[in-house]
């Protein structure tokens, strides 16, 4: 198993705007780059949150190398998106500054809270430690900048669903959904259309807000063992194979 963490998150680099144009699309060229250089030739995703249109760029760009996709919470259908990204949204139709320094709410330690403890039932099931780590690490010089341009590019993910959508209804790659039904961002729809597109796909909800793995990781766990344990992940033949037969 192997979780990078993306560009300007976790303790990878921050590269300052100048250096690196924080757009979904770059960060999809990184992770791409990084698994060429480790040698992953073929490989299943774990997609959540923003990782979702990364690692289905990713596949779009190469089918071949995806053996399997895990999404948890990470979006690909219009319906999945909540009333929560209005305030996005309208930075996306009118990206002025105005509009960019509203969104800086979303980036405070509370907002980072709120987003870890809601949908849950029992709080106390979420540790301490992973808000506050995002809090720290949001603390970096630039980090607001860059959450904030990637705000903004967002919407270039939305662009994307038809695409992604197509990759899924022609490739059929396997996938399981598990879904925090509570999740004020993603809604259960968006997991419940993977089925349209994916005939075997298989979604999963459980009781809970977004970050479903504080309080359901043993449980997630043990769904994705028996989903990988169930598949075939030896490449797929190449077209021209499958004319001869």
């Amino acid at each position: 198993m192997v979780a990078p963490d993306l560009p300007g998150f976790g303790q990878s680099d921050l590269p300052s705007r100048e250096q690196f144009k924080y757009t979904f699309s770059n960060l999809a060229k990184v992770m791409t780059r990084f698994t060429e250089v480790l040698g992953l030739h073929r490989f299943a995703v774990y997609v959540f949150d923003y990782g979702a249109p990364t690692g289905l760029r990713m596949a779009v760009e190469h089918p071949e190398r995806v053996s399997a996709i895990i999404t948890q919470n990470g979006n690909a259908y219009v319906e999945g998106l909540s009333d929560g990204w209005n305030p996005i949204r309208a930075y996306w139709k009118e990206p002025t500054q105005t509009n960019r320094d509203a969104l800086r709410m979303l980036l405070t330690p509370e907002t980072t809270h709120w987003q870890y403890t809601t949908g849950v039932k029992d709080t106390s099931l979420v540790s301490p430690d992973g808000y506050n780590l995002d809090n720290y690490y949001m603390t970096r010089p630039g980090a607001h900048e860059a959450q904030l341009d990637l705000f903004l590019d967002y919407s270039s993910n939305v662009a994307l669903y038809p695409t992604f959508q197509e990759y899924f209804h022609r490739h059929q790659p396997p996938l399981l959904a598990v879904w925090g039904n509570k999740d004020p961002f993603f809604l259960p729809a968006g997991a419940e259309a993977f089925t349209r597109d994916i005939k075997d796909a298989k979604v999963i909800f459980f009781d809970t807000g977004h970050f479903a793995l504080e309080t359901h990781g043993d449980e997630i766990a043990v769904a994705i063992r028996g989903f990988l344990g169930g598949i075939d992940t030896r490449a797929p033949r190449s077209e021209e194979a499958l004319r001869r037969g």
